[in-house]
């Protein structure tokens, strides 16, 4: 099928039929190779047409300036309900590049995790297991942002939001049938604040090893980061061609005060010291001029005597998840049971984490507490599953 992309007049006669019918398919191509960004390169969008005709599909080039106005109106409209298919980056890159919100959304990778599919589920598996359906993946992996797109790019990107919208009413025809439809609305609510804009002064957090640090030298690596962030963003291009994390630490370490004592470090080459030197020795006087970070007592999610707690805590989920017909990556992460049993152990408020809060809570909050508190045993019941009773409640 031969596709074109779409004029200005044909994305406002979209959207006008979008906000009548009240929903909306979406995707994107975009390119995050060498970049600090990633580009937005291509927008493709799916809208109910009226009668049994499937739905009208128009390809969007994102870099040739249409007039996408009227879809970020429709996007930041409550009334109009936004389907996606892992639509967390997707969310990200249109909330900066339109400068708009996007709120009503369905993604269908969440929903499916309450359907009973796996919660990373991709969307050609999803298509197969659920309306027998089979894509082709042949223009995934090619460049989005070279003109112009060629005629396996179109049909690559119309496929991807094809039956996007049928694939959204089965699943919620499944959700509302198990009673499950609301918790999968309220799962991808997270996704509306959804960003990939990155703080410079709290860059440092992310560093390998930063926590044995002093609290000198983590001053000083916080200053490197935020520095090496703003240079990225300010040039385009990846922190790690700024500079890399291995040599930054090794820079916090050491707090060279001229440019001869950074040759010695491995991964600073020559290239960077006639370019960035005196920046990087900037950030560091600045650096060993702010007050020092120190180590925050107990930050440390677990202690080893936690880990039979923690696993035991993930056995009752999963079986929790099991019997609920739920993916168990959308209920808790292995994180979340650190955080909630580390806090227990130390006698302090509950973790403030997903699993304690919302559906999660109705579904395991209290068995989990339960348990943590000794009021209740794991056992194998007589169908050889998991068994959790009340032993002391009695």
């Amino acid at each position: 099928m031969s596709r074109q992309l779409a004029t200005d007049a044909e994305i406002a006669e979209a959207a006008e039929t979008a906000r009548a019918g009240g929903r909306l398919g979406i995707d994107t191509e975009f390119m995050s190779e060498g970049r600090y960004r990633a580009q937005l390169c291509v927008i493709q969008i799916a809208v109910d047409e009226p009668g049994d005709h499937g739905p009208r599909i128009l390809i969007i080039d994102a870099l040739a300036g249409a007039g996408v106005g009227p879809l970020a109106e429709l996007l930041a409209d409550p009334a109009v309900e936004v389907v996606l298919h892992a639509g967390r980056q997707d969310v990200a890159i249109l909330r900066r590049v339109w400068a708009t919100e996007i709120t009503n959304i369905f993604d269908t990778q969440i929903a499916a995790g309450f359907a009973g599919a796996s919660a990373q589920a991709g969307y050609g598996n999803l298509l197969g297991a659920i309306l027998s359906r089979r894509v082709g993946k042949t223009a995934s992996y090619t460049r989005w942002d070279v003109r112009p797109l060629t005629r396996e790019q179109l049909a690559y990107a119309a496929e991807d939001v094809a039956h996007l919208l049928e694939l959204a009413d089965e699943l919620q025809r499944r959700l509302r049938a198990t009673g499950r439809l609301e918790w999968a609305r309220e799962e991808c609510r997270r996704l509306e604040s959804a960003t990939d804009e990155r703080d410079p002064d709290s860059a440092w957090e992310r560093l390998p090893r930063v926590n044995q640090l002093d609290g000198r030298s983590r001053a000083v690596a916080r200053e490197l980061a935020a520095w090496r962030e703003r240079t990225a963003a300010a040039e385009d291009r990846p922190v790690g061609s700024v500079l890399n994390d291995p040599p930054l630490v090794e820079l916090a370490k050491r707090q060279p005060s001229n440019l001869d004592a950074l040759e010695p470090i491995r991964g600073i080459h020559a290239s960077t010291i006639r370019r960035r030197g005196g920046a990087i020795l900037e950030a560091i006087v600045r650096g060993l001029e702010a007050p020092p970070i120190p180590r925050e007592e107990g930050r440390g999610r677990s202690d080893p005597g936690d880990a039979p707690l923690v696993v035991l805590a993930e056995a009752l989920l999963r079986a929790r998840a099991l019997e609920a017909g739920l993916a168990y990556e959308l209920i808790s992460s292995r994180t979340e049971l650190e955080l909630i049993v580390a806090a227990a152990r130390r006698g302090e408020a509950e973790a403030d984490v997903r699993t304690l809060n919302g559906w999660r809570e109705h579904l395991v909050g209290a068995d989990l507490r339960d348990l943590l508190r000794g009021r209740s045993a794991i056992g194998v019941g007589p169908d050889r599953r998991l068994k959790l009773s009340h032993p002391l409640s009695a």
